[in-house]
């Protein structure tokens, strides 16, 4: 049984272009060949209020404190959250995002400075306590990933522009995260050794067979 109900809930995260979204994607694909209902989300977004939130935190033009930007990312969690993360999970669904509470941990406490226990009581606050059966961390040097975003040429958020200090403290978390459900997979791989690595993990967490086998 899953962290929400009788569904599975799958987070994947990392640093920026780390590939995240890729292997979102392929994921919900392999699991909908198998026949499971899947439901993807990203944050923040995913309702109205978080995409509001989401247009804020990474298009607003001026400085923003570090504990601003963890309350609209916790009111674009809460929301998504209650209104489609615990109803797919009571469903049976299968539920796979792109970042949820390390993020907050990666970029707001150790790239942002802001005290560990107090943002682990909010986290926990804004999400009535729901945590993920997997957390899939995809490590990968900061020079790697933001020469993958150049290579894409992606428009940079207010957070991709941080400087590469701030940059390292964030890889630093996320390399050195732990505890049940965590699992880390070397993005420096080809997509498909990452799929196939994080594939593993899911079947593990969904109880679902490997075909072929018996």
């Amino acid at each position: 049984m899953g962290a929400g109900g009788s569904g599975v809930f799958v987070v994947v995260e990392g640093p920026e272009g780390a590939g995240k979204s890729t292997l979102v994607r392929s994921l919900a694909a392999r699991l909908q060949a198998e026949g499971r209902p899947v439901v993807t989300v990203r944050e923040p977004g995913g309702t109205p209020v978080a995409e509001a939130a989401r247009k804020v935190v990474l298009k607003f033009p001026h400085d923003m404190t570090p504990a601003a930007e963890l309350f609209l990312f916790l009111t674009a969690r809460t929301d998504l959250v209650q209104r489609v993360i615990r109803p797919a999970l009571e469903a049976g669904d299968v539920v796979i995002a792109d970042r949820y509470n390390l993020s907050t941990m990666a970029y707001q406490v150790a790239g942002g400075g802001l005290p560990f226990d107090e943002v682990e009581q909010a986290i926990r606050l804004a999400t009535g306590g729901l945590v993920p059966d997997v957390t899939l961390v995809l490590d990968i040097p900061v020079a790697v990933g933001r020469e993958r975003q150049r290579a894409a040429r992606k428009v940079q958020d207010r957070f991709e522009r941080q400087d590469d200090a701030f940059h390292r403290r964030v890889l630093e978390a996320y390399r050195h995260a732990q505890g049940p459900g965590v699992v880390h997979v070397d993005a420096t791989q080809s997509k498909k050794a990452v799929l196939d690595a994080a594939w593993k993990e899911v079947l593990a967490a969904t109880a679902l067979p490997i075909r072929g086998s018996s």
